[in-house]
């Protein structure tokens, strides 16, 4: 297998009307766009930044290396196709309540878009007091009534409201009702998929003085109309430092809090992605010394290997990578 260094990519910022003023000083920007939204720390689009690949895309290096970057099990299911997205989220003010579609979904009425379905995961960084998010119904119901509550203005009463702290973690399968409200501030793992079907916006309107759009007929085919549903998971630890955190047949995430200098090894069966939420580290491989500071995210290609993390005095790192099965 073809040897392939750590990949540091840019970054991709992203403005929204909900977006806030925390991310960018966070992160570290010294000239963050106002209302920063999201920041996609891995996604096919972006550049490689630096080392031998610089400004080739992560799809473009994919497309060459196949399974040396993303990995056996991964090339087996996707082909030559990096399959998640890795991205902070700030909300400033109340996302829209939305719902995403499922891979069947997707290929049957998506297939245009060449996405697949959307299943994502929450790990919770900052929170301002109180508060929560939506996440799944309270009880259960069907399409009529959901289309009913919608048009009558009631939606809110069907939704399932879950107060969050850091830390907290929530899976988000496809079919689940969701929003992200206001001052929460949060890391994100989802199929790379960007199918987002919009249920209610508060009638808030665009720069253009619009009401936006919404995605009614499509959202209703979609939605698990199960109440609470999914569960809240439960985190379980590995070992020392090691958490076990939201899993599923598309991504596992762990959290590694790192104290001391640590040996570690990528397998030929998926790349990781390694996010930094505290602290500061090096890690090092056969192809150098490379940092990780708060908000830095790092590919680990699937044929990387051998790798050492230094951390200064401390990390805590997510891990992400595609699983061998069906995780719980």
């Amino acid at each position: 297998m073809t040897y392939l260094p750590p990949l540091a990519l840019d970054r991709h910022l992203d403005s929204r009307l909900w977006g806030g003023s925390t991310l960018g000083p966070w992160l570290g920007l010294t000239d963050s766009p106002p209302q920063l939204a999201e920041s996609w720390q891995v996604y096919e689009r972006n550049r490689i930044a630096g080392g031998p690949f610089a400004g080739r895309t992560l799809a473009d290096l994919t497309s060459e290396y196949g399974a040396a970057l993303v990995g056996e099990i991964s090339f087996a299911r996707y082909g030559a196709d990096f399959p998640l997205l890795a991205k902070f989220i700030d909300a400033a003010d109340h996302l829209s309540i939305q719902v995403h579609p499922d891979d069947i979904y997707a290929h049957r009425v998506e297939a245009a878009t060449g996405f697949h379905g959307k299943t994502e995961a929450w790990y919770i960084l900052q929170t301002t007091p109180g508060a929560s998010l939506y996440h799944g119904l309270k009880r259960d119901t069907n399409r009529a009534e959901f289309a009913s509550a919608i048009a009558n203005g009631s939606i809110l009463s069907l939704l399932r409201s879950v107060a969050v702290k850091p830390g907290d973690t929530l899976f988000v399968p496809a079919g689940t009702v969701h929003a992200i409200n206001a001052g929460i501030m949060l890391f994100e793992i989802q199929q790379k998929s960007d199918l987002t079907y919009r249920v209610y916006d508060y009638d808030r309107r665009d720069t253009q003085g619009n009401l936006r759009e919404l995605h009614l007929e499509r959202a209703l085919d979609v939605i698990d109309y199960r109440g609470n549903q999914p569960p809240l998971p439960l985190q379980q630890e590995l070992g020392v430092g090691r958490t076990r955190l939201p899993s599923c047949t598309y991504f596992a995430m762990e959290r590694w809090r790192i104290e001391t200098d640590t040996a570690a090894t990528t397998t030929p069966s998926s790349f990781v992605i390694l996010t930094a939420i505290d602290g500061a580290a090096r890690l090092v491989s056969a192809a150098g010394s490379m940092s990780l500071a708060l908000g830095d995210s790092l590919v680990l290609p699937a044929s990387l290997g051998a790798y050492r993390i230094i951390p200064s005095p401390a990390i805590t790192l997510l891990a992400c990578y595609v699983p061998a099965q069906m995780e719980s």
